[in-house]
């Protein structure tokens, strides 16, 4: 049996169900000058609306590499694509159900067809694995109770995009339809039946939630419909647009958003809610930030120019700022240590003028007093010392992938501990 090819690049281009789904959904950064992005119910709700975090929370990060929509992190999140596509038509429901054989026993509904459509592209963040899937019809079984294979106990989180599915647990049955959440515990038995189907699965292990556990196994099997239910939904399709631009260094704010976010579906509670929202704030507050850094030397930048590039309202925005004393404050405070980095430098040999005017000061006096201001010594006083700095820089390299067959396999056991 010849093997599946993987990729490490970014993702295919959605499908046309897909995407017409997503188009309330609209990247981050939009590019500079464009229009507005349209408000999802997620940017709308619950990123505009959710309380601020203090800035000063973000003071140790001030100095992190940054990067925006369009340009590659410096080591992104891991990742990897599989197409049946990529083998004989005879193959490719066997290669399809291999790749699933930890977590499901899958077979065809129509035995007679030849060929098998399927592919996923799987991201790694590390407590988490997320997945956007597109399968043609298939039966599904848990492996509780399989007398060769030992099931693994996550919970999966699955949203419908696009087709239906029906899940038999416990002498119950439940329907999932497009743009709901279901819930399943892979530890119990359970099958049932998807269609033509376009979905995103969020695994999570028990050790990531153990406090909640009795919430989470109570809720399973279920589909969730609550408000912040449908939240969680539209928060599941910013990751797919959204991870491709993110930088490992992000995973561990990124598994804390998601933790809360999907505790608040299944628990609604005000402490629930009030963590959700304070984990949205943390993560809108540092895309703003890096956002802020690649434009510091672009003259137009302003809270218009935030406002357009991240969707956020203005009063949302305010409200990230607020303990940075305002979004003009803190640009000048960034560009003033922008210069001071490059003032440090002792293999900067620009003028103290070409350096300011760079970051977008037009007048020295002006650039002088600010200078003071921030930092109680004078530009010249920096300068004067930069023969004693050295400068250094660093980047961490990109780990190499596993094999590639049972990829997905390997992490969901990892994830079991």
């Amino acid at each position: 049996m010849s093997h599946p090819t993987w990729r490490g690049s970014a993702p295919r281009a959605t499908s046309t169900a897909a995407h017409q789904n997503w188009r309330r959904q609209e990247t981050a950064f939009s590019a500079e000058g464009g229009a507005e992005p349209e408000q999802s119910r997620l940017t709308s709700d619950m990123w505009n609306d959710s309380p601020s975090c203090p800035i000063t929370e973000m003071d140790g990060m001030l100095d992190a590499a940054p990067h925006a929509a369009g340009t590659r992190p410096a080591t992104p999140v891991p990742y990897f694509e599989f197409s049946t596509q990529d083998l004989p038509p005879d193959e490719q429901f066997d290669g399809w159900r291999s790749s699933y054989s930890s977590i499901f026993d899958l077979s065809e509904p129509d035995t007679t067809a030849v060929g098998f459509r399927g592919s996923h592209s799987v991201w790694d963040i590390g407590s988490l694995i997320f997945s956007h899937v597109s399968t043609e019809e298939v039966d599904f079984a848990g492996l509780a109770g399989h007398h060769r294979r030992e099931p693994l106990d996550h919970w999966l989180f699955t949203l419908l995009l696009s087709g239906n599915s029906v899940t038999n647990a416990g002498g119950t049955q439940f329907r999932g339809e497009a743009e709901t959440v279901q819930m399943h515990a892979l530890g119990r038995a359970f099958e049932g039946r998807v269609s033509n189907s376009e979905i995103l699965m969020l695994f999570v292990p028990r050790d990531l939630c153990r406090d909640e556990v009795q919430a989470l196994d109570a809720a399973a099997f279920s589909r969730l419909d609550s408000g912040m239910a449908r939240i969680f939904a539209d928060y599941m399709v910013s990751l797919v647009q959204q991870l491709p631009q993110l930088d490992v260094t992000e995973m561990t704010e990124l598994v804390a958003a998601t933790r809360a976010m999907l505790l608040a579906s299944v628990e609604p509670s005000l402490q629930r809610l009030e963590e959700a929202d304070n984990s949205i704030a943390y993560l809108q507050l540092e895309r703003a930030r890096r956002y802020i850094q690649l434009h510091l030397q672009n003259p137009t930048l302003d809270a218009q120019m935030l406002l357009q590039a991240l969707g956020l309202s203005r009063s949302r925005l305010y409200r990230l700022f607020e303990t940075a004393d305002g979004v003009m404050h803190y640009i000048q405070r960034r560009r003033l240590a922008a210069a001071h980095a490059a003032l440090a430098d002792p293999t900067d040999v620009r003028r103290i003028l070409d350096i300011a005017e760079c970051y977008c000061f037009g007048d020295a006096a002006q650039f002088s007093r600010a200078f003071r201001r921030e930092f109680g010594y004078s530009p010249s006083d920096v300068r004067a010392d930069a023969s004693h700095r050295l400068p250094g820089a660093g980047r961490p390299s990109q780990g190499c992938e596993d094999t590639p067959v049972q990829r997905l396999n390997g992490l969901l056991r990892r994830l079991q501990g």
